[in-house]
Protein backbone atom coordinates (compact mmCIF):
# COMPACT_ATOMS: atom_id res chain seq x y z
CA UNK A 1 0.00 0.00 0.00
CA UNK A 2 1.39 3.34 -0.69
CA UNK A 3 3.10 5.24 1.97
CA UNK A 4 4.17 1.48 3.78
CA UNK A 5 7.23 1.12 5.00
CA UNK A 6 8.54 -2.56 5.78
CA UNK A 7 11.89 -3.37 7.30
CA UNK A 8 13.38 -5.89 9.67
CA UNK A 9 13.43 -5.15 13.40
CA UNK A 10 15.56 -7.47 15.87
CA UNK A 11 13.84 -8.04 19.28
CA UNK A 12 15.61 -10.00 21.91
CA UNK A 13 17.46 -11.94 19.70
CA UNK A 14 14.23 -12.69 17.20
CA UNK A 15 14.29 -10.81 13.70
CA UNK A 16 10.69 -9.96 13.14
CA UNK A 17 8.95 -8.26 9.72
CA UNK A 18 7.20 -5.02 10.46
CA UNK A 19 5.00 -3.03 7.79
CA UNK A 20 4.02 0.38 9.25
CA UNK A 21 1.47 2.62 7.63
CA UNK A 22 2.21 6.15 8.94
CA UNK A 23 -0.59 7.99 9.57
CA UNK A 24 -1.61 10.86 12.29
CA UNK A 25 -3.33 9.16 15.02
CA UNK A 26 -2.61 6.86 17.96
CA UNK A 27 -0.88 3.67 16.36
CA UNK A 28 -2.91 0.48 15.70
CA UNK A 29 -1.25 -2.76 16.32
CA UNK A 30 -2.55 -5.65 14.42
CA UNK A 31 -1.83 -8.92 15.72
CA UNK A 32 -2.72 -11.59 13.15
CA UNK A 33 -4.47 -15.08 13.09
CA UNK A 34 -2.59 -18.70 13.41
CA UNK A 35 -0.27 -19.47 10.83
CA UNK A 36 -0.72 -16.18 8.85
CA UNK A 37 1.86 -12.86 7.36
CA UNK A 38 0.79 -9.47 7.55
CA UNK A 39 -0.48 -9.45 3.94
CA UNK A 40 -3.17 -11.62 5.06
CA UNK A 41 -4.77 -8.50 7.31
CA UNK A 42 -4.24 -6.36 3.94
CA UNK A 43 -8.22 -6.24 3.23
CA UNK A 44 -9.11 -4.31 6.46
CA UNK A 45 -5.68 -1.94 6.18
CA UNK A 46 -6.88 -1.00 3.28
CA UNK A 47 -10.81 0.50 4.58
CA UNK A 48 -9.43 1.90 7.54
CA UNK A 49 -9.33 5.56 7.44
CA UNK A 50 -6.34 6.32 5.93
CA UNK A 51 -5.67 9.19 8.47
CA UNK A 52 -4.64 5.97 10.83
CA UNK A 53 -1.41 4.92 11.92
CA UNK A 54 -1.01 1.15 11.44
CA UNK A 55 1.52 -1.16 12.54
CA UNK A 56 1.59 -5.04 11.70
CA UNK A 57 4.30 -7.29 12.42
CA UNK A 58 4.65 -11.60 11.68
CA UNK A 59 5.25 -13.66 14.99
CA UNK A 60 8.04 -15.70 15.05
CA UNK A 61 7.70 -18.41 12.29
CA UNK A 62 5.18 -16.47 9.63
CA UNK A 63 5.22 -14.28 6.96
CA UNK A 64 9.04 -13.03 6.79
CA UNK A 65 9.85 -13.62 10.60
CA UNK A 66 12.27 -16.66 11.04
CA UNK A 67 10.94 -19.24 13.31
CA UNK A 68 12.59 -19.15 16.87
CA UNK A 69 14.54 -21.72 17.99
CA UNK A 70 11.95 -23.03 21.30
CA UNK A 71 8.76 -22.08 21.95
CA UNK A 72 7.22 -19.20 23.08
CA UNK A 73 3.67 -18.47 25.31
CA UNK A 74 1.91 -15.37 25.22
CA UNK A 75 3.26 -13.93 28.21
CA UNK A 76 6.51 -13.65 26.14
CA UNK A 77 5.17 -12.66 22.83
CA UNK A 78 3.31 -9.62 24.73
CA UNK A 79 6.62 -8.47 26.23
CA UNK A 80 8.63 -9.05 22.14
CA UNK A 81 5.77 -7.04 20.80
CA UNK A 82 6.19 -3.98 23.84
CA UNK A 83 9.85 -3.72 22.88
CA UNK A 84 9.10 -4.05 19.42
CA UNK A 85 6.87 -0.94 20.19
CA UNK A 86 9.97 1.13 22.17
CA UNK A 87 12.11 0.40 19.45
CA UNK A 88 9.53 1.84 16.43
CA UNK A 89 9.24 4.35 18.92
CA UNK A 90 5.62 4.65 19.92
CA UNK A 91 4.41 4.82 23.43
CA UNK A 92 0.17 4.24 23.82
CA UNK A 93 -1.54 2.21 21.21
CA UNK A 94 -4.96 0.42 20.39
CA UNK A 95 -4.87 -3.02 19.74
CA UNK A 96 -6.74 -5.26 17.28
CA UNK A 97 -5.99 -8.91 17.83
CA UNK A 98 -7.52 -11.38 15.03
CA UNK A 99 -8.57 -15.22 16.21
CA UNK A 100 -5.16 -16.54 17.46
CA UNK A 101 -3.48 -12.79 17.32
CA UNK A 102 -6.69 -12.07 20.19
CA UNK A 103 -4.68 -14.00 22.53
CA UNK A 104 -1.82 -11.65 22.15
CA UNK A 105 -4.27 -8.71 22.23
CA UNK A 106 -5.49 -9.80 25.54
CA UNK A 107 -2.31 -10.64 27.00
CA UNK A 108 -0.87 -7.35 25.94
CA UNK A 109 -3.77 -5.21 26.87
CA UNK A 110 -3.49 -6.92 30.93
CA UNK A 111 0.41 -6.27 30.68
CA UNK A 112 -0.56 -2.62 29.69
CA UNK A 113 -3.22 -1.22 31.06
CA UNK A 114 -1.54 2.49 30.56
CA UNK A 115 0.21 1.70 27.26
CA UNK A 116 -3.10 0.14 25.21
CA UNK A 117 -5.69 2.50 24.99
CA UNK A 118 -8.81 0.53 23.45
CA UNK A 119 -8.40 -2.84 22.49
CA UNK A 120 -10.82 -4.90 19.73
CA UNK A 121 -10.76 -8.49 19.75
CA UNK A 122 -12.23 -10.51 16.48
CA UNK A 123 -13.61 -13.60 16.23
CA UNK A 124 -10.97 -15.17 19.16
CA UNK A 125 -11.94 -16.42 22.53
CA UNK A 126 -9.79 -17.43 26.11
CA UNK A 127 -7.63 -19.70 25.14
CA UNK A 128 -7.39 -23.29 26.74
CA UNK A 129 -10.12 -22.40 29.14
CA UNK A 130 -13.08 -21.86 26.53
CA UNK A 131 -16.45 -23.65 24.24
CA UNK A 132 -14.00 -25.65 21.95
CA UNK A 133 -15.02 -26.08 18.03
CA UNK A 134 -16.54 -29.50 17.40
CA UNK A 135 -13.76 -31.92 17.03
CA UNK A 136 -14.07 -32.64 13.00
CA UNK A 137 -13.12 -28.68 13.07
CA UNK A 138 -10.25 -28.56 15.48
CA UNK A 139 -8.75 -31.71 13.48
CA UNK A 140 -8.32 -29.30 10.37
CA UNK A 141 -6.34 -26.93 12.27
CA UNK A 142 -3.75 -29.09 13.36
CA UNK A 143 -2.02 -28.62 10.31
CA UNK A 144 -1.12 -25.70 8.12
CA UNK A 145 -1.56 -27.62 5.02
CA UNK A 146 -4.50 -25.43 3.98
CA UNK A 147 -1.93 -22.16 3.16
CA UNK A 148 0.18 -24.06 1.14
CA UNK A 149 -2.53 -26.22 -0.84
CA UNK A 150 -5.69 -24.52 -2.82
CA UNK A 151 -7.48 -27.41 -2.97
CA UNK A 152 -7.23 -28.64 0.66
CA UNK A 153 -8.10 -24.93 1.61
CA UNK A 154 -11.52 -25.45 -1.04
CA UNK A 155 -12.64 -28.17 -0.02
CA UNK A 156 -12.47 -27.54 3.84
CA UNK A 157 -12.96 -23.76 4.02
CA UNK A 158 -16.81 -23.63 4.14
CA UNK A 159 -16.21 -26.56 7.47
CA UNK A 160 -13.46 -24.41 9.34
CA UNK A 161 -14.52 -20.87 8.41
CA UNK A 162 -18.24 -21.14 7.67
CA UNK A 163 -19.87 -17.56 6.84
CA UNK A 164 -18.42 -16.32 3.53
CA UNK A 165 -16.57 -19.56 2.94
CA UNK A 166 -19.74 -21.39 2.98
CA UNK A 167 -20.47 -19.46 -0.28
CA UNK A 168 -17.29 -20.13 -2.00
CA UNK A 169 -16.02 -16.58 -1.43
CA UNK A 170 -13.78 -16.20 -5.16
CA UNK A 171 -10.80 -14.22 -3.44
CA UNK A 172 -10.69 -16.91 -0.34
CA UNK A 173 -7.46 -18.44 -1.98
CA UNK A 174 -6.14 -15.19 -2.58
CA UNK A 175 -7.09 -13.63 1.17
CA UNK A 176 -6.23 -16.67 2.72
CA UNK A 177 -3.93 -19.10 1.03
CA UNK A 178 -0.06 -18.65 0.01
CA UNK A 179 1.28 -18.25 3.30
CA UNK A 180 4.73 -18.55 4.37
CA UNK A 181 4.89 -20.20 8.20
CA UNK A 182 7.62 -22.76 8.70
CA UNK A 183 5.82 -25.79 10.60
CA UNK A 184 7.77 -25.56 13.67
CA UNK A 185 6.39 -21.73 13.71
CA UNK A 186 2.75 -23.55 13.52
CA UNK A 187 3.65 -25.35 16.32
CA UNK A 188 4.64 -22.97 18.71
CA UNK A 189 1.79 -20.96 17.86
CA UNK A 190 -0.60 -23.79 18.62
CA UNK A 191 1.53 -24.64 21.72
CA UNK A 192 1.25 -20.88 23.11
CA UNK A 193 -2.78 -21.12 22.31
CA UNK A 194 -3.15 -24.37 24.29
CA UNK A 195 -1.07 -23.38 27.14
CA UNK A 196 -2.37 -20.11 27.62
CA UNK A 197 -6.02 -18.37 29.13
CA UNK A 198 -7.41 -15.18 29.67
CA UNK A 199 -10.75 -16.25 31.33
CA UNK A 200 -9.60 -15.33 35.24
CA UNK A 201 -7.67 -11.72 33.42
CA UNK A 202 -10.40 -10.25 31.79
CA UNK A 203 -12.04 -8.53 34.50
CA UNK A 204 -8.56 -7.07 35.22
CA UNK A 205 -9.09 -5.37 31.73
CA UNK A 206 -10.59 -2.54 32.28
CA UNK A 207 -9.58 -0.41 28.52
CA UNK A 208 -12.57 0.10 26.33
CA UNK A 209 -12.70 -3.68 24.42
CA UNK A 210 -14.83 -4.26 21.17
CA UNK A 211 -15.53 -7.66 20.89
CA UNK A 212 -16.46 -8.86 17.23
CA UNK A 213 -17.71 -12.57 16.48
CA UNK A 214 -19.95 -14.12 13.37
CA UNK A 215 -22.85 -15.98 14.30
CA UNK A 216 -21.45 -18.71 11.83
CA UNK A 217 -18.03 -19.25 13.27
CA UNK A 218 -17.52 -22.99 13.63
CA UNK A 219 -13.87 -22.02 14.89
CA UNK A 220 -14.92 -19.92 17.54
CA UNK A 221 -18.28 -20.80 18.53
CA UNK A 222 -20.27 -17.35 19.30
CA UNK A 223 -20.64 -18.71 23.12
CA UNK A 224 -17.11 -17.03 23.68
CA UNK A 225 -17.52 -13.52 22.58
CA UNK A 226 -20.62 -13.31 24.82
CA UNK A 227 -18.41 -14.87 27.51
CA UNK A 228 -15.88 -11.95 27.22
CA UNK A 229 -18.45 -9.54 26.62
CA UNK A 230 -19.84 -10.66 30.10
CA UNK A 231 -16.30 -10.78 31.63
CA UNK A 232 -14.80 -7.57 30.23
CA UNK A 233 -15.69 -4.60 32.29
CA UNK A 234 -15.83 -2.13 29.50
CA UNK A 235 -16.80 -3.81 26.44
CA UNK A 236 -19.31 -3.61 23.64
CA UNK A 237 -20.30 -6.50 21.74
CA UNK A 238 -20.86 -5.97 17.98
CA UNK A 239 -22.24 -9.22 16.37
CA UNK A 240 -22.69 -10.17 12.47
CA UNK A 241 -24.22 -12.78 10.37
CA UNK A 242 -20.87 -14.58 9.25
CA UNK A 243 -18.09 -16.58 10.08
CA UNK A 244 -14.41 -16.35 10.78
CA UNK A 245 -12.63 -14.56 8.21
CA UNK A 246 -15.45 -11.40 7.63
CA UNK A 247 -12.79 -9.40 8.81
CA UNK A 248 -10.66 -10.10 5.51
CA UNK A 249 -13.68 -11.20 3.20
CA UNK A 250 -15.97 -8.14 4.57
CA UNK A 251 -13.66 -5.56 5.01
CA UNK A 252 -15.58 -2.46 4.34
CA UNK A 253 -18.17 -3.00 6.90
CA UNK A 254 -15.92 -4.39 9.65
CA UNK A 255 -13.28 -2.01 9.39
CA UNK A 256 -16.19 0.58 9.45
CA UNK A 257 -17.25 -0.58 12.76
CA UNK A 258 -13.86 -0.49 14.13
CA UNK A 259 -13.02 3.10 12.77
CA UNK A 260 -15.60 4.17 14.77
CA UNK A 261 -14.62 2.55 17.97
CA UNK A 262 -11.79 4.07 18.05
CA UNK A 263 -12.96 7.61 17.01
CA UNK A 264 -11.30 9.54 14.45
CA UNK A 265 -7.28 9.74 14.14
CA UNK A 266 -8.27 13.90 13.99
CA UNK A 267 -9.36 12.82 17.89
CA UNK A 268 -6.39 10.89 18.66
CA UNK A 269 -3.05 12.23 18.57
CA UNK A 270 0.47 9.62 19.56
CA UNK A 271 1.98 9.97 22.85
Amino acid sequence: MTGEVTHMVTVGGHRLRVRVRPGDSVPLVLCNGIGAGLEVLEPVVEHLDPGRTVVRFDVPGTGGSPASFLPHGFPYLARMLGRLLDDLGYGTVDVLGYSWGGGLAQQFAFRNPRRCRRLVLVATATGALMVPAAPAVLAKMVTPRRFADPDHLAANAATIYGGSARRGDPGLDRIVGHQAVSRRGYLYQLLAGAAWTSLFALPVIRQPTLVVAGTDDPLIPLVNARIMHRLLPNATLELHSGGHIELLTNAPALASVVDGFLGAPSQTRPT
